[in-house]
């Protein structure tokens, strides 16, 4: 499980030292980067991946946090993924923000500094960019690659814009790279990421970003919506065997990175809705018993033992204000597509919020 800790502004270290790739391999660091982009390295050190690794693996269910997903492979394939006809978060939360952009912006507000979580791709950002028109986009991502790949396509696409780009794990402690000064804040986080926290854990996400915006504060956030599960099942085991691809990468990555001897031919993709919990769950599948080795660390396998994942929760509208409103947030608009598959919400820090 992710433990989220707080969103907090840098004190003394506003600006890390830039340092060379040498001296930045256990260090946080800032690196410049040609125009208007500067760049601030935050990921988890591989000591800490290493970790957290064999604690899930150790688990009488073993378990792997989602995060894991995006190296540089595993974010082109999620790229993929959205673009397949089976997929219908994406394209939906786009067609959202292009119908309402307008809308959101005069409740956001503008010319304010605009933090994005999980940034990802360009595509949604740049809808919201162009309607609010930030003093300055902070995008953060876990995934360095796809962090600095997406800056430069949106510093090309918005001349003058002023983009901090924070490469760290919002789900772990790290310092945000904000002037004290700054007060107009605003956030975005799309695609229904918050669905990948368990509903704890969620809350007390939320509730950090409410502490970080302070009062007033205003968070846009993208809402996967409850639906027939064949719809879901079909968007989380799609007919091409992308998401399937997307899901074993996460094995291939720590065979690279922690000299780990997974062989993927014996494991499989899994996907499924559990409606109890109203959440898609994505499992890896053992196909045989088996022995792997990762980081000098044995495990056994039993056949058919898994792997949890990823879980992606589904809330409805009521459902998801009542977990902001636990985490110091009012509602104060929604917007759905007309087929109700998803939602994005606009939800503003009340006084007195603790992001406890």
């Amino acid at each position: 499980m992710t433990q989220f800790s707080a969103l907090q502004r840098s004190g003394t270290e506003l600006f890390p030292q830039e340092t060379t790739d040498r001296e930045a391999s256990n260090a946080r660091r800032s690196l410049q980067t040609p125009g208007s982009i500067r760049f601030f390295d935050y990921r988890p050190t591989p000591a800490d991946v290493r970790a957290e690794v064999l604690e899930g693996l150790g688990r009488s269910a073993k378990r792997l946090s989602p995060k894991l997903f995006y190296d540089q492979r595993g974010s082109q394939l999620f790229d993929a993924i959205t673009e397949l006809p089976e997929y219908y978060p994406t394209r939906t939360e786009i067609g959202i923000l292009r119908e309402y952009g307008s809308e959101m912006a005069d409740l956001l507000g503008r010319d304010n500094v605009l933090i994005e979580l999980g940034s990802g791709s360009s595509l949604k950002i740049q809808t919201l960019l162009a309607a609010l028109q930030p003093s300055v986009y902070m995008p953060v991502d876990i995934s360095k690659e796809h962090l600095l790949e997406s800056a430069h396509a949106l510093a090309e696409r918005f001349p003058g814009l002023s983009i901090r780009a924070a490469c760290a794990d919002y789900s772990a402690p790290f310092r945000l790279p904000l002037e004290l000064d700054w007060t107009d804040l605003a956030a975005f986080f799309p695609g229904s990421s918050i669905g990948n926290f368990d509903p704890d854990e969620a809350r007390l996400l939320l509730g950090r970003v409410a502490s970080l915006l302070g009062t007033g504060g205003r968070l846009l956030i993208g809402v996967d919506l409850p639906k027939d599960p064949a719809i879901l099942n079909a968007a989380y085991d799609d007919a091409q065997g992308v998401t399937a691809a997307f899901n074993l990468n996460l094995l291939s990555r720590i065979n690279r990175e922690l000299e780990a001897d997974f062989d993927l031919d014996a494991f499989s993709h899994r996907a499924f809705f559990n409606t109890e919990r109203s959440r898609v769950e994505m499992h890896l599948v053992s196909r045989i018993e088996q022995q792997v080795e990762v980081a000098g660390v044995r495990f056994g396998f039993r056949a058919g033992e898994t792997i949890h994942t990823e879980n992606s929760y589904k809330y409805g509208v009521d459902a998801f204000h009542w977990l902001a409103g636990d985490a110091g947030f009012v509602a104060e608009q929604v917007w759905t597509d007309s087929q109700g598959l998803f939602s994005v919400h606009c939800l503003r820090v009340v006084d007195g919020c603790s992001g406890s």
